[in-house]
């Protein structure tokens, strides 16, 4: 069941959505102080965030750049009765996914929400996660904790490989056929060194090795 944070200062607004969207199926913390949001999704997983720029304490753009330079990409639907252009670029700027206007319409408040759950969704799908490494297969990109490591694209191909049957071991032989599309005749050290490689940039138990049986990640050590 999907959990949202709605943050907004005026009280009978504030109930309003809650319960609506309570009825909807969903699970959802009110608060009415940028500091307690901030505070909360700092702790707790939201599916979306729905945050009002005008708030006591800190405002809802101070929040979102926070919550943002925290590397929090939870969505985040901004809800303000500010309507001219450079308000919504401050948000969108500030790492906004999308921005609504009041007074809020509710069916309209659901629909955005619906549409941030199904791009997580699809974002999810583009990216595999083992232990503290990610893998964002969209954007070739591969992250350790969070920070983006550097791999040649011989490197990101076994790492993909390994991370698509993560907990199973996948031999040798088939991470050259990924590397070379089959073609035998490449240096056969070449997966040492890629898996070397790997090793060093994302850390030495990462991968294992089983004689016979080839390498694996998502065992026990990773």
């Amino acid at each position: 069941m999907p959990r949202l944070l709605v943050a907004e200062d005026d009280a009978d607004l504030g109930v309003a959505m809650k319960r609506s969207l309570e009825w909807d199926g969903y699970v959802v913390d009110l608060f009415a102080r940028g500091d307690e949001v901030l505070a909360a999704a700092s702790v707790n997983d939201y599916d979306v965030i729905l945050l009002d720029i005008g708030l006591p304490r800190m405002s809802g753009v101070e929040v979102l750049r926070e919550l943002r330079s925290r590397r929090n990409t939870t969505p985040v639907i901004i809800i303000t009765a500010l309507d001219r252009t450079r308000h919504r670029v401050t948000g969108l700027d500030a790492g906004a996914d999308d921005y609504l206007v009041k007074p809020v319409e509710l069916e309209e408040l659901a629909a955005r929400i619906r549409s941030q759950l199904r791009r997580a969704d699809r974002r999810q799908a583009d990216c595999l996660s083992v232990g503290e490494v990610t893998l964002d297969l969209s954007g070739h990109v591969a992250s350790l904790r969070g920070e983006p490591v550097a791999l040649t694209a011989k490197e990101y191909r076994l790492l993909a490989l390994l991370m698509r049957r993560s907990r199973r071991f996948v031999s040798k032989a088939d991470l050259e056929g990924e590397l070379y599309d089959g073609d035998h005749g490449a240096d056969s050290n070449t997966v040492e060194v890629a898996i070397s490689a790997l090793r060093r940039k994302l850390g030495r138990d990462f991968i294992r090795t089983a004689r016979g049986l080839g390498y694996m990640v998502g065992g026990a050590t990773s």
